[in-house]
């Protein structure tokens, strides 16, 4: 599997009575698809995975899947915790329905690097699809050194990592330089998206590129091209649309940006998390108006 480009990581809509909103799924998945994103990324950390049933897991995964068969694109699902046999035991779950696993380096517990070492390399030997590690530190009280992301990335079967630091580190910087072959780099922080593809991420998975697809795909593609003026007029615009969806917990934000828009039936989203404030909406919807 050749990662590259943008990877849209779908949220979970819900009805008004709380009921996650199958048929708006599959319309948002196929608008995406649509517009130009390589893939995508269900059950994802915005897909409010944490907060849902097994059965809805299930459905979202069938809605996902099925989208992504009949468009041809490939599909991640994100998979895997704390607890390395459960992890397992999720990841084999996945044979047949996913192209690969989002998986975050152990959340809670925060293990050595060598533990983190230890722990993929195990998910990778039993994993019938490719591992993408999801390091994001922020989320796991755990953040790997460009020595650890490289020996993950080497392991068989691991293919990639979901790079969210929420900085370009000294780490960015060497892994970057030097990845192991076939290994990708995807930003993992909208708003750094730009300074990775400068230094040679392949793409990014991103939430905000559910509110401007074509936008995010045009702008991986001039970095393709090395358009450096579109690339500097697009990635500033782009990266207020992501700090403005960002101000607050994701996924509420982009959530109401797209219920606003009719995308979704209601900016519903599960507790703890509680619905975007007006001031964050507006400003995200004043940041896509700028950049259209």
């Amino acid at each position: 599997m050749e990662m590259h480009g943008i990877y849209v990581p779908i949220v979970t809509p819900f009805e008004a009575d709380g009921s996650v909103a199958l048929a708006a799924l599959d319309e948002l998945a196929r608008s995406v698809l649509a517009e130009g994103a390589t893939g995508l990324v269900a059950l994802s950390t915005t897909g409010e995975s944490a907060l849902l049933t097994a059965r809805e897991k299930s459905d979202v995964l069938a809605v996902c899947g099925r989208v992504c068969r009949e468009s041809g694109a490939p599909l991640i699902v994100g998979a895997g915790g704390s607890a390395i046999e459960s992890s397992a035991h999720e990841l084999q779950r996945l044979s047949g329905l996913a192209d690969a696993a989002l998986v975050p380096t152990p959340p809670l517990v925060r293990p050595s690097l060598d533990g983190v070492l230890a722990h993929f390399t195990y998910l990778a030997e039993r994993s019938p699809v490719p591992v993408i590690v999801y390091d994001v530190p922020h989320r796991t009280g755990c953040a790997l050194d460009a020595q650890t992301l490289g020996a993950n990335g080497s392991l068989p079967g691991v293919i990639g990592v979901k790079f969210a630091h929420g900085v370009v580190d000294a780490e960015a910087v060497e892994v970057l330089g030097n990845p192991p072959p076939g290994f990708a780099v995807l930003a993992g922080d909208d708003a750094f998206l730009s300074p990775l593809l400068a230094m040679g991420a392949a793409g990014g998975i991103l939430a905000s590129a559910h509110l401007a697809t074509a936008r995010f795909v045009e702008f991986v593609e001039a970095w393709d091209k090395g358009d450096l003026e579109r690339v500097r007029t697009l990635g500033h615009a782009l990266a207020e649309v992501s700090l403005a969806a960002f101000a607050e917990p994701n996924p509420a934000v982009i959530k109401a940006v797209l219920a606003d828009h009719g995308r979704i039936p209601s900016a519903s989203v599960r507790r703890p998390l509680l619905p975007a404030s007006g001031d964050a909406l507006a400003r995200t919807l004043a940041a896509l108006r700028a950049l259209i």
